[in-house]
């Protein structure tokens, strides 16, 4: 399966913030999608991607006044990303080896869209429960021979 199948089924929305922006207000934004990243864009370029990971270091290193530090303070530059053309075990082998939950898919410098480790174990369920009825139809339709003939 490649990383442009599971973007095709997931859908494009993006969900971004400024750098100059507050935690406070990626926070707000994060709780009311219900995601777990923001990308963080600037002048139409992605700079940085923040995660609930980087908000919960920002907050351990802020203190009471994590609320007001900005998301540049917080966010993870540069970060590793996946092109659409990637085979999902290369994703996330690339996930896994450096610890990033979410992975911005680029193809050259546009942002298509942000895959998360839920989105790759839903495709992957959804894969093997797909190998798995066809499977099963096969069984099912497995053609008579001779030999089971004469059993009967």
């Amino acid at each position: 399966m490649l990383v442009r199948e599971i973007l095709a089924i997931k859908g494009k929305v993006l969900y971004t913030t400024a750098p100059q922006r507050t935690l406070a207000e990626a926070v707000a934004v994060m709780n009311d999608q219900d995601v777990g990243s923001l990308v963080v864009m600037e002048s139409g370029a992605m700079v940085g991607m923040l995660t609930f990971r980087e908000v919960l270091a920002a907050i351990g290193r802020a203190g009471a006044a994590w609320e007001s530090a900005a998301v540049s303070e917080a966010m993870i530059r540069q970060p590793r990303v996946g092109t659409p053309q990637m085979e999902l075990d290369e994703l996330r082998r690339q996930m896994i080896n450096h610890h990033q939950r979410y992975l911005p898919i680029m193809e050259g410098s546009t942002l298509l869209g942000v895959i998360s480790f839920h989105d790759v174990a839903r495709a992957v369920l959804e894969e093997q429960s797909f190998e798995n009825r066809m499977l099963k139809n096969y069984i099912r339709n497995w053609p008579e021979t001779e030999a089971d003939e004469s059993r009967e």
